[in-house]
Formats: C-alpha cells, structure tokens, sequence
C-alpha cells in the first residue's frame, strides 16, 4: 500500500472538500457598471489541478492560466445578482491576483481596488502552500443606473462544508451595509427601501412567534382561562407592547452587554412560564375572579422580559435593516401580533371544544398548565445550569442592576402600579351602598 501511494500520489487540490471557508467581498455600483470584488482561499476552487511545485508548494506560473477559468467558474457563473429585481448578466472577469494569507489590501474597498488592478503580483519565486494561498478576482456587471435597488444571492455555498460570506456593500452617497451571511441565504437585498425592510421584518417576527416554543406556552397559559378573543385581544397587545420597549432598547444598546445576561433572560422566561401556568392552577380552583380579570398586568410585566429573549433571536437578522432600524423593529413587532393573534383564533375554540365534549373546565384547566409547567419547569433548570457556569461577580451583578436592569425594573412597577389602579379600579364591582346611592 505504501508502494502504490508513492508510485500514484493523490492530488488532495481537486477533491478535498474545505471545512471552514470565508469569502470577502465588495459591492459597489458605479455610473453603469457594478464592481464586485471578491477574496477566497484557493483550497474552495474544487475540481481544479493547481499544479504543484515541491511538497505542497503552490507552482505559481503554472497555476496562473486555470485562475480565469476557476474564477468564472465558481464566482462570475454562481453569484446571482439583481438590479431592481432583474439578473444581471454574466460578468465580465477584469483582473485577479493571488495574494498571501497576510495580506490586508480587502480591509478596505480602496485598497482592495488598487490591489487588484494595480498592485504587484506575486513572484514566481514566492513559496506558498497551495492551502494557504488566496485568489483576489474583480467582476464587473453592466448596469442601467448606481441609485437602483441591488441585490444579491452569493451563490457560494459549495466552496466548502460551512461557508460564510462577509459582503459589504458601498452605496452611490458612500454609505456602507455590512452582511455576514452563512450558508445559502437566498436573495438578500443589499439597500433596502423601507418597505422592504418591513415586509422582511413582518414576515420575521410571524415566523418567529410560531417558532419559539418558550413564547407559544406563554401564550397558551394566557388564553386557558379566557378562550373569549375579545378579552385576550389586550392582555396580547399588552405583553406585545412591553417586548417591544425591551426590543428596541437592546436594538440601540441600551440593554446590559455581559455574557451572564442571556442565560439569565432565558432562565426568567422559563420561570414567566412557571409562574403562568401555577397561577392557572391556583386560579382554577379559587373564586378570585379579579386576578384572572387583572392577567394582562402580568402579560406586561412579563413581556419586558421576553423582549429581551427577541432581541437575542433578532441580533443577526437586523443586519437586512439596513438604515431603516426602528421601522424593522416596529415590523417584526407587529408580525409578533400577527402570529399571536392567529394561535388565539385556533387557541380558543379548541380549548371550547375540548372543555365542551372532552372535560371540565376546572379539570382541562389544571391538566393543561400542569403539562406546560412540567415543560417550563425543566427548562428553567436546564438554563439555570448554564447561568451557574459563568463568574458572576457581586460588582458584575451590582453594574448591571445599575445601569441595566435597575431602569427596566422600575419602569415595570411604575406602569404595572398604573395599569393596576387604572383599570383595576374601573372594573371593581359596586358595593351595596354605592348602588343604593346611585
């Protein structure tokens, strides 16, 4: 076996399929054509023979004639991009280099430009493994117009097993959208108009809602002792409002920025639904009415919490904003509403109907949060196991309570305390000497 590897050497270049690969690029249109610049690891050029030049050395001029046809193959025929939803046609290949891994000419557009179309090429007589060598290409497309709206679907998928792709895109008035998109992510508009941004955030926040599981108990528990749409439209909306404070104030920074803070919020909401479904229970066998009528308050409260949770899921997707941050926000806010409002429309007559021909109320109640509580229940514990690992320190805990949660703590008793004399006060019944009275 050992004669036959020496006498047929595999050529590891053309089949091994990288595990890691990251792709660099620059989008910017100019006048009537769009100029795509683009940095990958010469490993991703499968199915190509780059000739070798010692153990492992990269033969440079031997190389050189397969890089045009390497770039067109897996760049200028894969990447797909859109003027004003129309593909442009295939590129035109103006130059390519290769380049050391320590280059740093793609740090900037500028500087990756002139790299590419006036820089030094690498001498013949540079010794670089073939693995760590790296092909710099520039693309142009032709164009009607720079102000037209762009898109792209990187189409760089097959370089390796997990590709992530860093596209930076330079606007005609010299503004700059960053994306870091992994895998396939579809056609991604590179600057959005306002409403494309809000249909992408709408359609977000709906997928989203129904997603999360966590978020779908919490609904639930909130319905069981309803099932009236009219009466569970403002708990909803309410809990709706209070994510949304907690969203769009992370979204700006505004929210605590340590490592222990998301376990924690996890861990809070996991507890939101324990909390839930006992009162459920609780409430099922009491005659309390008033604190069954009062669940929106604890829909609010409880909602500044999970806003957080949002905030956590949405991090990578507010990279599609572009510069239309709040209408995103205030979008994926409103497809949360969205979805809500949909698992209350199938929510509550199959809850009618279970309490109408399956079992009692009282009994379906208690069934249904104990099963909720039992999920939550082991959650919390889950999650709080992962808070325990971090060092939490007494001066971590005391900042952020400061200058973090502090704030979001006394705005939630603040409005609960108004909320709760507001309309607790409006709804408590009558006595028999106010009525004679009346």
């Amino acid at each position: 076996m050992v004669g036959l590897l020496v006498v047929f050497p595999t050529d590891p270049t053309a089949h091994d399929i990288p595990g890691d690969v990251s792709v660099h690029a620059f989008v910017k249109p100019e006048g009537e054509r769009l100029r795509v610049l683009v940095r990958l690891p010469l490993e991703a050029m499968l199915d190509v023979n780059f000739p070798l030049n010692g153990p492992g050395y990269l033969d440079i001029e031997g190389a050189r004639p397969l890089l045009p046809d390497a770039a067109m193959l897996w760049l200028g025929q894969e990447i797909e991009l859109y003027e004003e939803d129309v593909r442009l046609a295939e590129p035109t290949l103006t130059d390519l280099r290769l380049s050391l891994p320590s280059d740093r000419s793609f740090e900037s557009y500028d500087e990756a430009l002139a790299h590419l179309t006036s820089g030094e090429r690498l001498s013949t007589e540079t010794q670089i493994i073939w693995r760590q060598a790296m092909l710099d290409v520039l693309l142009d497309y032709e164009i009607s117009s720079d102000t037209a709206s762009f898109s792209i679907r990187p189409g760089v998928e097959r370089l390796g097993l997990r590709v992530v792709s860093v596209i930076r895109f330079l606007t005609p008035s010299g503004a700059e959208r960053a994306f870091e998109l992994r895998g396939d992510p579809g056609v991604v508009t590179l600057d959005p108009r306002w409403h494309q941004a809000a249909w992408r955030f709408v359609v977000s926040g709906f997928d989203h809602i129904l997603d999360g599981v966590d978020h779908l108990l919490f609904l639930l528990c909130l319905v069981v002792p309803f099932r009236r749409f009219r009466a569970l439209v403002p708990i909803v909306t309410g809990f709706t409002v209070a994510h949304s404070v907690t969203l769009i104030a992370s979204a700006y920074d505004l929210a605590p920025d340590t490592l222990w803070f998301p376990p924690l919020v996890e861990t809070l909401i996991a507890l939101s639904i324990v909390y839930m479904a006992f009162e459920n229970i609780v409430a099922a066998s009491s005659e309390d009415s008033t604190r069954i009528r009062r669940r929106w308050v604890m829909a609010f409260s409880f909602g500044l919490v999970h806003g957080f949770g949002f905030a956590f899921a949405l991090r990578e997707t507010l990279q599609f904003a572009g510069s239309h941050l709040l209408t995103s926000l205030l979008s994926f806010n409103i497809g949360v509403e969205l979805g809500q409002l949909l698992v209350i429309a199938v929510c509550v007559p199959v809850l009618e109907l279970l309490f109408r021909y399956g079992v009692t109320e009282r009994i379906g109640t208690i069934l249904i949060s104990a099963l909720v509580a039992h999920t939550s229940l082991h959650w919390m514990v889950e999650r709080y196991g992962m808070l325990v690992q971090y060092d939490i320190t007494w001066s971590a805990i005391s900042s952020a309570l400061l200058f973090g949660i502090m704030p979001w703590l006394i705005f939630t008793i603040l409005a609960g305390t108004i909320a709760w004399f507001t309309f607790g006060s409006s709804r408590r019944p009558r006595t028999p000497e106010s009525a004679a009275a009346k």
